[in-house]
């Protein structure tokens, strides 16, 4: 074997031993404008995710927002690999295909694409009550 390959394979080992544990998506999660907070389960077969709409404020507590309080946002998305999950997401009032994906223990990025052209990313954060 030579150097250059022994000290790959080396460094290979060494990163797969330090490779960050899945944090859990369980928690309450506020978006970034911190206008709703949203309850994050797992359901289903214990591996799809669900959300609840469970807090609106900052001027999102309005007449046309307050329907969908309790709610579902995420729906039972199926985990399509380790810590991203894809399906419909219900936002206000608008059905979106989308991707959920926890960045850290404390951020969760949420991608919905409606028709696959109109698409919008938004940040997560975890609510420290």
């Amino acid at each position: 074997m030579t150097k250059i390959l022994r000290m790959a394979l080396a460094l290979a080992l060494g990163m797969s031993a330090v490779a960050p544990v899945a944090a859990s998506p369980v928690g309450v999660w506020e978006i970034e404008m911190r206008d709703s907070r949203y309850n994050v389960t797992l359901c289903g077969d214990g591996t799809q995710l669900c959300g609840e709409l469970i807090w609106l404020g900052n001027g999102a507590d309005n007449a046309e927002n307050l329907p969908y309080m309790n709610t579902m946002v995420i729906d039972h998305a199926p985990q399509i690999g380790p810590n991203r999950w894809k399906g419909t997401l219900n936002l206000y009032g608008h059905r979106a295909e989308g991707t959920i994906t926890q960045v850290s223990e404390n951020q969760i990025t949420l991608k919905g694409c409606v028709l696959l052209v109109i698409c919008k990313t938004y940040q997560m954060y975890r609510y420290a009550q």
